[in-house]
């Protein structure tokens, strides 16, 4: 329940913002004998059964508007929750902490029935936590019983063909865990290595930033600048007056999704910057800048549009010059799907219960919002080129890499959580067939690269792992 892949669409893993599904155990809840508790108790056996005859009965009894296909996919993902403590339980209504079986992601249901009707759902939501609350921490690990473990763990998710990819551990200057599992390209048998190239999706949002920041330094932009001063001809003149880079870089924005019908429709044409913003132009704000918090794609590619109008240069031109020569990432780019590099692994993903390449749900090429390759050796030197003043002075280092936002989960192109020694940045990316994690813990000196070819949240998993474990 990480909160940074919510780019995914499709089924199964858009957990920040479609009504997920789960299943539970007595263990650690017992759900009441309320008609809430009734009906949240058949959801859950419904789906622990994996069945999709039994989700069907459920659905005819409770929840007409079910998407049975969905619910499905989203199992294969979690291995199913776990009920860890009732909060609220209501004739009517019944709020619990659950946590995924197969993952240590923690979370918040709620649901509600109808009084008229009280065997039918009326609402459900799920809230999913940034950080694993500490009454619910696993135990910390000796630092090989950990580095084993999540071996273990990537091993049994490799055979279940929930992870393929590489995951890349550092402390300090030392190398703790470099390992690959999996195929990169499964009809040549090509096996993943450390110099396989992973589809990052909204991990590129890191860079876009500091390549911003790199020109707010420069005296080139202003933080609290509005749009229209940089994009004058902009459609949308509430969006231009209104907007600033700040909220861009922070989702504070209201600028929106662009992974949309009118997006979907027009998807082999829609291939810079500028077709985005000939699409999606005339939106207004969906909430008034800066009153509120959310995840927005469409703010990153404006910030790419910005970039290319201040710099003089193509977005691409600018991040390969600004960002990834100066650290050395040789392995990191965008190219168009029709120029992508021999090494690059071949995504997966599974649609409908069958396992297809992604190649059908990519973009024309990556933007400034998402949709790159890296190499887990060169996201490892992006953050050794930050945390060193290579790519921008250490205020801006500083700022990027805490709470910007009132939600407290985003920083300037950096998510962030944690606190004192444990607080960490980084970005996370997911889309259908691609996978990626990236923590970096400043106190504590670790470094933790996870790339996947399949569908998310596989990366998000170890790292997680790892992240809840190691030693103090």
């Amino acid at each position: 329940m990480g909160a940074i892949y919510r780019m995914r669409r499709g089924v199964g893993v858009l957990v920040l913002t479609t009504l997920a599904f789960f299943s539970a155990s007595a263990s650690g809840g017992t759900l009441p004998d309320t008609a809430a508790g009734k009906v949240l108790d058949a959801r859950l056996k419904a789906f622990a059964s994996g069945s999709e005859k039994q989700l069907a009965q459920y659905r005819a009894q409770h929840e007409p508007e079910l998407d049975i296909e969905r619910e499905l996919a989203f199992y294969r993902d979690t291995g199913g929750f776990d009920v860890l403590k009732i909060e609220r339980s209501e004739a009517h209504a019944i709020t619990a902490v659950i946590r995924a079986r197969d993952a240590d992601s923690i979370g918040r249901i709620e649901l509600e029935v109808k009084p008229s009707t009280p065997e039918r759902v009326s609402r459900l939501r799920m809230q999913p936590a940034s950080d694993v609350p500490a009454e619910f921490m696993p135990a910390r690990l000796e630092l090989s019983q950990v580095l084993t473990g999540v071996q273990e763990k990537a091993g049994t998710m490799a055979q279940r063909q929930q992870f393929s990819g590489n995951l890349l551990i550092t402390q300090g200057e030392k190398t703790l865990l470099k390992r690959s599992w999996g195929q990169a390209d499964r009809d040549s048998k090509r096996a993943n290595s450390s110099e396989t190239q992973f589809r990052i999706a909204s991990m590129f949002k890191m860079f876009t930033a500091v390549a911003v920041l790199q020109l707010v330094d420069a005296g080139k932009l202003d933080l609290d600048g509005k749009i229209g001063t940089y994009l004058p001809d902009y459609p949308n003149r509430e969006l231009a007056t209104q907007v600033t880079i700040r909220q861009l870089l922070s989702h504070t924005g209201g600028t929106g999704e662009i992974f949309t019908p009118e997006y979907a429709a027009q998807r082999d044409t829609v291939r810079e910057h500028k077709d985005y913003l000939a699409l999606f132009g005339a939106r207004a704000p969906e909430f008034a800048p800066g009153s509120s918090a959310q995840y927005s794609n469409y703010g990153y590619v404006l910030l790419g549009a910005v970039i290319e109008r201040v710099s003089g240069r193509s977005y691409y031109d600018y991040v390969q010059a600004h960002v990834f020569e100066p650290a050395g990432m040789s392995a990191t780019g965008a190219l168009p799907e029709q120029e992508m590099p021999a090494q690059l692994s071949v995504g997966y993903t599974v649609q409908d219960g069958r396992t297809q390449d992604n190649r059908s749900f990519l973009p024309w090429r990556g933007t400034a919002a998402g949709g790159g390759y890296s190499t887990t050796g060169d996201l490892l030197r992006f953050v050794q080129a930050l945390q060193s003043g290579q790519l921008l002075p250490a205020k801006w280092v500083a700022q990027a890499t805490r709470t910007q936002n009132k939600d407290g989960w985003y920083g300037f192109g950096f998510a962030v959580g944690g606190e004192g020694r444990q607080r960490w940045f980084g970005h996370d990316g997911g889309a259908e067939g691609m996978s990626g994690s990236l923590r970096v813990y400043p106190e504590l000196g670790y470094v933790l690269v996870g790339l996947a070819n399949v569908d998310p949240p596989a990366s998000e998993r170890l790292t997680e792992y790892f992240s809840n474990r190691m030693p103090l």
